[in-house]
């Protein structure tokens, strides 16, 4: 590496410790949750905790950017999670988010780039002011139990590389992580076989729902190992709805997010067919729900 190199590495990681610290200022616990008011429950959300995850917004975002997180922020979201850049460079992107008073927490990428590129996309979090890497998905042939050890493997060895830049790597699950092989949950697997000091998860709560499992379960059982969510609310029908919309129990999920080590609250749609109005929506369920 050259020394060109090596510093633009610490001044990257300098930044991401004074963001890494402005966004601890805004919680007063490892969750990001405070004491809700007398006689409503035991906690709230902090609004810096309360994000988007940009793959909700990305036909707004593809035609215009900068207006989207400027919406957003309007809105009253505090933090998004990058997922696709539509044309734009990290810095540029950072500039947008800067202009807006909105910050980035991390960036999705696909899986092959932990081994391709992984410090590549460590700048680039760094860039945007992030502290997580997070794999999106799995290849499809890695739903196995031992593809998912394999896979386990590969995220202790990224998640070395990332520390080095003072990141962490994460995974995003589907419903698929869910499966059983061998008598073993392929999720418990990929959660026992890393490191927690290298690899965290951003645990998507409709995917586990669609899977059979129990988003606070999981906080309890692995505490310390989320510390960002998907939050996604489930239509009767089993497809996707705003947040408070659906079936899904936030209340009750939420009750032990602070084991769980939770620090993000991403909102997520799939498909919504008025992206503002999710965004609305989801923002007001989550700013007001109490636990």
């Amino acid at each position: 590496m050259s020394p060109r190199s090596l510093d633009r590495r610490t001044f990257l990681r300098a930044t991401a410790a004074t963001a890494a610290t402005a966004l601890a200022a805004g919680a007063t616990t490892t969750a990001g949750v405070l004491p809700a008011a007398a006689g409503t429950g035991n906690r709230l959300i902090p609004r810096p905790a309360i994000g988007m995850h940009l793959y909700t917004m990305r036909r707004s975002l593809a035609v215009d950017f900068a207006g989207t997180i400027r919406a957003l922020a309007d809105i009253g979201y505090a933090t998004v999670g990058v997922s696709g850049r539509h044309g734009h460079s990290a810095a540029a992107i950072r500039a947008m988010l800067d202009d807006a008073g909105v910050s980035a927490v991390l960036e999705h990428v696909g899986y092959n780039r932990l081994t391709d590129n992984l410090e590549g996309a460590c700048e680039d979090v760094l860039t945007l002011g992030g502290h997580w890497v997070v794999t999106s998905s799995l290849p499809g042939s890695l739903y196995t139990l031992d593809g998912i050890r394999r896979a386990a493997a590969e995220f202790n060895r990224a998640g070395a590389v990332a520390a080095t830049y003072g990141l962490k790597v994460l995974h995003h699950n589907h419903d698929a992580e869910f499966r059983t092989d061998g008598g073993r949950v392929l999720y418990d697997v990929l959660l026992e076989e890393t490191d927690p000091d290298l690899v965290g998860f951003e645990l998507d709560v409709y995917w586990a729902a669609r899977g059979g499992y129990d988003a606070g379960d999981y906080f309890v059982r692995y505490p310390a190992r989320f510390p960002a969510l998907h939050v996604k609310d489930m239509a009767p029908d089993g497809g996707f709805a705003d947040v408070g919309s659906g079936t899904l129990d936030f209340a009750a999920m939420f009750e032990h997010a602070h084991r769980g080590g939770v620090r993000q609250f991403l909102v997520e749609h799939d498909n919504p067919a008025d992206e503002l109005s999710t965004a609305r929506n989801s923002f007001r369920h989550l700013r007001d729900l109490r636990f």
